[in-house]
């Protein structure tokens, strides 16, 4: 017996037990892609919300995005002054040491 085979047998089964085991109603089978009671029908209009609510939370986000555009900034500033270090360092090394070949090191 090959994996298709068993793999054919396992899904043929599988569909048997979901067609005995879900309800039917007029022939039809019932509760099969339902939608949760949470999620409105895309017809309905949306829910009241207020709009100090809404631009407090636009606030809130604005501030948040703010402050994490300042720490990227400041991390590119380190990584760049780390960047200058490490030239400075192989610049020195090839002035030490002139017959030695270093490995170049690519920029992040």
């Amino acid at each position: 017996m090959t994996f298709a085979h068993v793999e054919s047998c396992i899904s043929f089964l599988i569909v048997e037990w979901l067609l005995r085991s879900v309800p039917k109603k007029k022939g039809r089978l019932v509760g099969l892609g339902r939608r949760t009671r949470s999620v409105p029908p895309s017809s309905a209009p949306p829910p009241f919300v207020d709009p100090e609510v809404l631009t407090a939370q636009l606030k809130d986000k604005d501030d948040r995005i703010s402050l994490l555009e300042t720490q990227m900034a400041a991390q590119q500033a380190g990584y760049e002054a780390q960047r200058r270090l490490n030239q400075q360092m192989m610049e020195m090394m090839q002035w030490m040491y002139p017959n030695e070949v270093f490995p170049a090191v690519p920029h992040p």
